[in-house]
């Protein structure tokens, strides 16, 4: 009886453990912990847009965390749909419905993330939807084959994301010209000159019954379509050329929309109800998906620069309108959605005349996919922003001078690859980059030389495996001149990272010159030699109080070279008397070096090593310490 009643003890102090941890995590893992529980395996039984919001959004929370489930989750949900082939189970091509293109993101991203052939024949099935889609005209996209000469602000997030990050993947650039055409054509015929907002679609034919004879318009905004157009506007910037003549009013478009969802957010509740621009009116409600999107929309557009600062205090009081009003936690701890409306469309059977009461009598639900998608979303930016104020205006520029390899990709053309910022897969620093944006700095890349002039135009450089010729016959060293500029950077306040390898593989003696400004020497040597999956051999521990990372316990680096220090150069990591990590004080500069280049995707995203180790944590705690020791001028 004692030992049951000290079992039982036991279990509820464990319990309140457990439910401790739960509260500390943000938002947006506890609302992933929900979708996984309600959709263990997946979303939806077949094809649909709801699936690809939700899908997206876990995404999301993965590349917060690092945590392997969030992508296992979203790799299960689409190999649900995408056979081996490349084909994709109940799509139906000729139905020209833009609805089913959006899932074509995840495709794409698992594609980027791991190279599988189905992937790439599926994104290629949907992108040949969109080149054969019914088009208006004037060229703008049909809604579905169904809805003849009919664009709706759904549409755009449905199709054009995919589009442009297609394009940009797989370099079919005048695409560009036609993305951008279908958000100008639809903000010219639905846009309210008065409010600012957008009608939920447009009739070019004008014959539909919901249609303005004049105009072509339907009667309302309602608040998702409009919610649609903003996330559309802000993912299509991820991927739309920064040079290209039309991103400019892609940008333009984007604040004009902003000033309106402003103006309709609600002052007591801080969200925005279904139908914008009625408030006050009988029968309105406040609405959850749009809300979320409307935040997400506006805390990404500040943090990518496109919006001015003040919409950040916008989607802060809507992302807390947000968990006041429609957020509960229920009695197992589930933390549910509330509040999204199921559905709204135009036309079909039985017909949807898009008035007012159509509107309001469709169904408010709780958990829809769609709608814990765009919290999801939403959430995932409000927790990027938490930290920006730290870096915000600073920028790191990555070396793709010396280490300057190149390949031939899926489609034939030669292209840049090895540690860049945008790489998705095992080679790249994309988690890396997520680290550094979620604080604020901006992510720029230098394919010449360092000079004084190049390095002004950031606070932080980094050099990483520096190539030798077996890897690229067109190999740079550093030279004198180099090593004159990047020194003199650093005295004056600049933070100089070397990321290098181990002996075989990596160029030392001319780095060596640059190093021994600081008193660091790299030994050319070689350790930590890994046979996976035996990653305790590659393992290493940091003591508490290190200097530079702050939460990392235990990391994994694999086949490193040493270092051998004197001042103003400092050991910053011992192993078994090996220097790992060496850091020094320059000037009103600093300078950081590991015998390694291990804060790339396959030691950072989660998806190789076990739970325990803390590489994405130590890049983070990197990232911090590197802001801490620019000079403040």
């Amino acid at each position: 009886m004692k030992k049951a009643i000290i079992y039982g003890i036991v279990f509820l102090q464990v319990m309140a453990g457990f439910n401790a941890l739960a509260q500390n995590k943000p938002m947006s893992q506890k609302i992933a912990a929900t979708v996984m529980r309600l959709w263990p395996d997946t979303a939806a039984t077949k094809w649909t847009y709801d699936q690809g919001v939700l899908l997206t959004g876990i995404e999301g929370v993965w590349q917060q965390t690092a945590d392997r489930q969030y992508f296992t989750y979203l790799q299960k949900s689409m190999d649900n749909f995408v056979g081996k082939d490349g084909t994709i189970r109940t799509y139906t091509p000729d139905d020209y419905n833009i609805d089913n293109v959006l899932c074509g993101r995840n495709v794409l991203s698992l594609y980027n993330i791991t190279g599988i052939e189905k992937y790439y024949k599926a994104a290629g099935l949907l992108y040949n939807q969109l080149k054969n889609q019914p088009r208006t005209p004037e060229g703008g996209f049909w809604h579905k084959k169904r809805y003849p000469n009919q664009m709706w602000l759904d549409g755009l997030y449905m199709g054009e994301p995919f589009y442009t990050a297609y394009a940009a993947t797989f370099h079919t650039d005048a695409d560009f010209n036609d993305i951008a055409k279908q958000f100008i054509l639809i903000e010219r015929h639905t846009r309210d000159a008065k409010t600012g907002l957008l009608y939920h679609a447009w009739d070019e034919s004008k014959k539909e019954h919901w249609a303005d004879p004049k105009t072509g318009r339907s009667p309302h905004f309602w608040a998702r379509a409009d919610g649609w157009y903003a996330l559309a506007l802000v993912d299509v910037l991820d991927n739309f050329p920064k040079n290209h003549p039309q991103r400019a009013e892609l940008i333009a478009i984007l604040n004009r929309l902003a000033i309106a969802i402003r103006q309709y957010q609600d002052p007591k509740s801080g969200v925005w109800f279904d139908i914008l621009d009625k408030g006050a009116e009988k029968g309105n409600y406040l609405e959850s998906s749009a809300s979320s999107m409307f935040v997400y929309a506006l805390a990404k557009g500040v943090r990518n620069g496109y919006l001015p600062e003040s919409f950040l205090q916008t989607a802060n009081k809507g992302y807390k309108g947000i968990l006041h009003q429609f957020i509960e936690t229920d009695a197992s701890g589930q933390v549910n959605l509330k509040g999204t409306v199921s559905v709204s469309g135009l036309g079909g059977t039985p017909y949807r005349d898009g008035s007012y009461q159509y509107y309001l009598s469709e169904k408010v639900v709780t958990n829809d996919p769609k709608g814990i998608g765009a919290f999801l979303q939403a959430s995932v930016e409000m927790e990027r922003n938490a930290n920006r104020g730290i870096g915000n205006g600073k920028t790191v520029i990555l070396d793709s001078y010396y280490n300057d390899e190149h390949k031939k990709d899926i489609t034939g053309k030669t292209i840049s690859f090895h540690y860049k910022w945008d790489e998705q897969d095992n080679n790249g620093f994309s988690f890396f980059a997520n680290a550094f944006h979620n604080y604020g700095v901006k992510t720029t890349t230098l394919y010449d030389a360092p000079t004084a002039i190049n390095l002004k135009k950031g606070d932080i450089y980094i050099i990483v495996d520096p190539d030798i010729p077996k890897e690229n016959p067109n190999t740079k060293y550093i030279e004198a001149p180099h090593i004159k500029a990047i020194s003199d950077w650093v005295k004056a306040g600049g933070v100089l990272i070397v990321l290098n390898n181990d002996t075989g593989n990596a160029e030392f003696k001319h780095l060596n010159k640059l190093l021994a400004k600081f008193g660091i020497q790299d030994n050319e040597d070689s350790r930590n030699h890994v046979v996976t999956p035996h990653f305790e051999t590659g393992a290493l521990t940091i003591l508490a109080n290190n200097a530079v990372f702050s939460t990392a316990k235990k990391i994994y680096i694999k086949e490193i070279s040493t270092f051998t220090v004197k001042p103003p150069a400092i050991a910053s990591l011992i192993d078994s008397k090996d220097v790992i990590i060496a850091t020094a004080k320059y000037g009103k500069g600093a300078v950081f070096a590991v015998g390694d280049p291990w804060f790339y995707n396959e030691y950072t995203d989660g998806r190789k090593l076990p739970a325990d180790y803390d590489n994405y944590k130590a890049a983070n705690d990197l990232v911090v310490w590197a802001l801490k020791q620019i000079h403040k001028k």
